[in-house]
């Protein structure tokens, strides 16, 4: 149940932050423990299937790492069957990387996976008026997001540390 009061003077927006910051962080790592892939391969996954066909340059750039640091990633997930290289119709010098069936089939299973978790522990945990409290509470983050954002999208600008969701 939820024990928060009117009574109860509201939290200050820094207290809420740092505690929001640490509860989201927490909550992802924890549902990513059934994961099948690590999390900065899952994080290139992600991109591609969010952002579409990118090259290793795209890739790093919205990663932020360096090119040959994600060099060694792509090239990992193509000997693994996850990805595709194909040349840039538009110069063939560039070598464009996409997902394979079974990338794009590794990922939504991981996705799955996750929700699964989720859905499992919200069963065990919360009864019908807490879903009804948390349903507001996810409101209230995509509002917080959106401001964080200033209403711009994620694609083609760096993604999160984490990968899609």
């Amino acid at each position: 149940m939820n024990n928060a009061t009117s009574n109860e003077p509201a939290p200050l927006p820094g207290e809420l932050a740092a505690r929001l910051r640490a509860v989201v962080g927490t909550l992802v790592r924890s549902a990513r423990t059934v994961d099948r892939l690590a999390s900065v391969p899952a994080a290139v996954l992600g991109l591609l299937d969010t952002g579409g066909p990118m090259t290793t340059a795209d890739l790093a750039a919205a990663r932020g790492v360096r090119h040959q640091t994600m060099a060694a990633t792509v090239r990992e997930l193509t000997d693994a069957g996850f990805l595709a290289v194909h040349p840039d119709p538009d110069d063939a010098r560039r070598k464009v990387l996409t997902l394979t069936g079974e990338g794009k089939e590794t990922l939504d299973a991981d996705r799955r996976q996750r929700v699964g978790v989720l859905t499992d522990a919200l069963e065990e945990t919360l009864d019908e008026e807490d879903r009804r409290a948390l349903a507001h509470a996810l409101d209230l983050i995509e509002r917080i997001s959106g401001s964080i954002r200033g209403g711009r999208s994620f694609a083609g600008e760096r993604e999160f540390n984490t990968g899609s969701w």
